[in-house]
Order: structure tokens, then C-alpha cells, then sequence
């Protein structure tokens, strides 16, 4: 029996430890599995609504962290684990993505001698600068199982000198739930509450490199915009992007622009069936580079790098930067049709959360070869 404590944080952390915690708790002659949340996100359509969409149970343990950078986020994180994983007495600390959740959780468990595996391993964009991008290499210097999304993370992994055998290719943890509420979702239509008919765009916004600075956020919403007279536009707006757009003052000129339809951040279930139907996907978000690309949908990345170069070589997704009038150019390639046949990349086949628990379970016997 393997006693497993896995962390969750944010909203794509609840969205791929769906997968993997439905596969643990199949097997509970294998596994003992409990849930913890840091509490990185507290916003309900960030995380309650998608506890009760992603049918999760109730986490056995939550904590009351709320720090404002990511070094404070993490070290305030840290504190709370090194008490609460104790009392847990895991086997096995497993975490998921690449958020400051992730980090803490791998680093405090690490600091007390239990072992941890990383889903989504390898991810790289090599972009120094994306705190996320930190975080990645942090967590699988300390992770002692490695499972990868696709081929350009074992790449990666060999490359920085991990072991092979803590090293697994087992598909898109997140593509396994997305087939799992696809039909629910496709119950739904969220653009014709908004008014929304016909082809419509996608976007959404939160890295900080686009939001932070209203130098970066103002020209790319304008330029947006502009499109948006020919196709309307839905924006689910993040959190901390409207906090931003609030600061600068850009939310009353955006509010104004008559093709764009702005909302409030969309539930897990809202947002598959926004995409379902959608022309073509603008965004910042690595989960929905990989989501657009299962679902066949025309991807620009809104950004200069991605480390979901799958997404791009196996996929929909195109990476297209920031600049207004690149971006204005791409959307209306989009619109004329000149768009990449759908394709899928290598393992993403929804059984990729069963493929880890085989992983695991095979491990059951050995608790030696778990801990690396």
C-alpha cells in the first residue's frame, strides 16, 4: 500500500489532479490516496466551483497561505508542509505543473526525506524570466519520479543529467480529464449566454509579462480589439488581470470596445464548451495550448516561447508573440482558413493518469525503488 499525499494549488493543478487522483483511488488495494491544498487560489470560480465540476472530493487538508511574491509564496508554503506532511506520514508527495504550489510542495517534502514525483515533468521554455520556468527546474532537480507530458521533456530531462529510471513518458495528465467531461461540457454554451453567435475568438490573459506593465497590455488589448469589430471576442478575465486593468486604469476603455464581451472567470465545464465551439483560441495559458490542440483549435500563443513545444510540432498552437500588428496578421491567416490540420501529439489518449498509477503500482513492493 502506497500512502500518497498530493498537492493542488490552482486551477490547473485541480484540472490534471482530477486525472491523477480518480486513478489512485481505483485501486485502493494500491494506494491511500489524501489531497492537500495550499490555498494559492481562493477565487471560487479559481477553485471551489472546480472542485465540485472535476467531481474531487473535499481536501483532507487545506492551508491559509497569503503571500504576495513568489519567493514569500513558496517560503510561506514550505512552513505550513513541514507541519502538516508529518501528521500524513506519506509514502510518496506527488505534485503537478509548474506553479509556487508545486514548488513548495516538492521542496518541503525533499527537506523531509519523502520522496516526490513530478507530473509534467521536463517542460522547459527556457525562459529564465517566467517564474513558472524556475519553478520547473526546481522541482524536478528534487523530484524522484519524473512523469512527462511529451518527447521534448525526456529530452530535457536527459540533457540536465536525471536518472533514466525515474524518468516516464506517460502522455497529458490534463487531456485525461478533458476527455472525461467533454460530452458533460458540450452540454453547455456559455458564448450564447454572452450574446455570442456564430464564429467567435477566445482570449485570455495572465502571465505577467503581459499584464503587469500597461506599456505591454495596453497595445495587445487595442490591437484585439480592432479584430474584434470583424470577430467577436470572449474574454474570461483572470483575476489578477483585472486587478491590472483595474490599477491602470485600461478597464473602462475595454469595457467600451463593443466586440469584445468580457466575463468573470468561466468554471472548468464553461470553458471546454467555450473552446468547443470557438474559431480560434488567443491566450498566454500552457493548459490551454494543450486543450486547443486535442480539441483541433487554431492556437496563437501570445507569447515569445512555449515550453509545450508538442502543442506546436504535434498540434494547433503557433506561437506568435505580442506585437499588435503580428498579432492582427495571424488572427485574420485564422480567419482566411490557413490553418494546420488537427493532430494530436503521442499519448494523448485520456489514459495517461492510468499509466502513472501502473508506474506506481509496480513500484508497491519496492518502497526502496519509490524513493529513488
Amino acid at each position: 500500500m502506497i500512502r500518497v499525499v498530493n498537492i493542488v494549488g490552482t486551477r490547473p493543478n485541480l484540472v490534471k489532479m482530477a486525472a491523477v487522483l480518480e486513478a489512485q483511488r481505483a485501486r485502493p488495494e494500491v494506494f491511500e490516496p489524501f489531497l492537500l491544498h495550499t490555498g494559492q487560489h481562493r477565487d471560487p470560480a479559481m477553485s471551489e466551483r472546480l472542485f465540485a465540476e472535476l467531481e474531487l472530493p473535499a481536501p483532507d487538508v487545506t492551508l491559509a497561505v497569503d503571500g504576495k511574491g513568489q519567493a514569500e509564496q513558496i517560503g510561506l508554503m514550505m512552513a505550513e508542509l513541514e507541519h502538516a506532511l508529518p501528521q500524513l506520514r506519506p509514502d510518496l508527495v506527488v505534485v503537478v505543473g509548474d506553479v509556487n504550489s508545486t514548488a513548495a510542495g516538492a521542496l518541503a517534502a525533499s527537506m523531509l526525506g519523502i520522496p516526490v514525483a513530478h507530473v509534467e515533468a521536463g517542460l522547459r521554455s527556457f525562459d529564465d524570466t517566467m517564474p513558472e520556468e524556475l519553478n520547473r527546474v526546481v522541482v524536478d532537480a528534487v523530484s524522484n519520479l519524473l512523469f512527462v507530458s511529451e518527447e521534448s521533456g525526456v529530452t530535457n530531462l536527459r540533457r540536465e543529467g536525471r536518472p533514466e529510471a525515474g524518468i516516464h513518458l506517460i502522455g497529458n495528465v490534463m487531456i485525461d480529464t478533458l476527455v472525461r467531461f467533454r460530452s458533460k461540457a458540450a452540454l453547455r454554451n456559455p458564448a450564447a449566454a454572452l450574446g455570442v453567435s456564430g464564429r467567435y475568438g477566445v482570449l485570455t490573459l495572465h502571465r505577467p509579462s503581459n499584464v503587469d506593465s500597461a506599456a505591454a497590455l495596453g497595445p495587445l488589448l487595442r490591437a484585439i480589439g480592432e479584430v474584434s469589430q470583424h470577430l467577436p471576442i470572449v474574454f474570461p478575465i483572470h483575476p489578477r488581470t483585472r486587478n491590472r486593468l483595474e490599477a491602470s486604469g485600461l478597464g473602462s476603455a475595454l469595457a467600451a470596445i463593443s466586440g469584445l464581451h468580457c466575463t468573470e472567470p468561466l468554471g472548468y465545464l464553461d470553458m471546454v464548451a467555450l473552446l468547443e465551439r470557438a474559431t480560434v483560441l488567443l491566450t498566454d495559458s500552457g493548459g490551454l495550448q494543450e486543450e486547443s490542440t486535442y480539441l483541433g483549435l487554431p492556437c496563437l500563443t501570445l507569447r515569445d516561447n512555449t515550453e509545450r513545444p508538442a502543442t506546436v510540432t504535434d498540434g494547433t498552437n503557433q506561437v506568435v508573440g505580442t506585437r499588435p500588428a503580428r498579432v492582427r496578421q495571424e488572427i485574420e491567416r485564422v480567419l482566411d482558413g490557413d490553418i494546420p490540420a488537427p493532430r494530436r501529439p503521442p499519448l494523448w489518449d485520456g489514459a495517461s493518469a492510468q499509466r502513472l498509477a501502473d508506474v506506481l503500482a509496480n513500484l508497491d513492493n519496492d518502497k526502496a525503488a519509490v524513493a529513488g
